[in-house]
């Protein structure tokens, strides 16, 4: 599910999951493990998130979503990932996503909790958020993550509510990635914004990342706990979305 590498101490995760890379429990619970250690590690340096053919990621696996059972399964997964996507966002050290094809859904989202998101200039990779067009809201750190990625509210609201997919120079206009640059180029300027980051006497990064993001941390932790977010998971038992994430699913197959 994962290709796991480390090259001048950083940790590279490949999503590599059939045709789209899509995201499941197993990879979920393993990114958080990397994040640990990364974290635990002294020497270590980031982590840089990437995908295999065409894809980075279509989003989570769609059969964990067709295949609930009942509320609680719905809410006990979305407690897991809730956990992983807030301990991604809070990594210590330095997260690049890298890129290197389309990126929707849940694959933007953990884009948008990694600290910089670079992709190839490609004139068929497409980036963005359809999940309105099939009926699907964001939990809480989903909607805190991506809305700290953004530089206005104007931006949120046309990439969220829209619902398009994006070229690789839109989704830079939007913010969606930072920069664009040749195919390859692309893992060498990864590694060279981490590098650049890290590589400074005592790692005063580390310390700048935990104060830029402690308040929409706070924020998401405290949502989380005093909300009844659970209640909007509902929406995976409604007859037309499930027809809808069906109808998606059969047609990445």
């Amino acid at each position: 599910m994962f290709q796991e590498s480390i090259q001048d101490d950083i940790r590279i995760i490949t999503l590599a999951n059939g045709k789209t890379n899509p995201i499941n429990r197993e990879m979920l619970i393993r990114l958080k493990q990397i994040v640990e250690e990364v974290n635990a590690s002294p020497t270590a340096k980031g982590i840089i998130l990437t995908g295999s053919g065409r894809f980075f990621s279509s989003g989570f696996d769609l059969p964990i979503f067709i295949n609930f059972k009942d509320q609680k399964e719905a809410n006990d997964f979305f407690d897991m990932e809730e956990d992983v996507l807030l301990t991604l966002f809070t990594c210590n050290k330095p997260v690049v996503s890298a890129m290197n094809g389309h990126c929707a859904a849940a694959g933007l989202i953990y884009s948008m909790a990694a600290d910089f998101r670079i992709v190839k200039d490609h004139p068929k990779i497409k980036i963005g958020m359809t999940e309105i067009k099939i009926g699907l809201p964001l939990s809480i750190a989903q909607h805190e993550v991506m809305r700290f990625g953004f530089d206005s509210d104007l931006k949120f609201r046309d990439v969220m509510f829209f619902g398009e997919m994006y070229d690789v120079h839109r989704a830079r206009e939007l913010r969606l990635v930072d920069e664009v640059v040749a195919e390859d180029q692309l893992m060498n300027r990864a590694i060279a914004v981490i590098k650049l980051w890290i590589d400074t006497p005592n790692r005063p990064f580390i310390r700048m990342k935990q104060l830029l993001r402690m308040d929409a941390a706070a924020r998401i932790r405290k949502k989380l706990q005093e909300e009844d977010w659970h209640a909007g998971l509902t929406c995976f038992f409604d007859d037309t979305v499930r027809q809808t994430l069906q109808f998606v699913q059969a047609g990445m197959q």
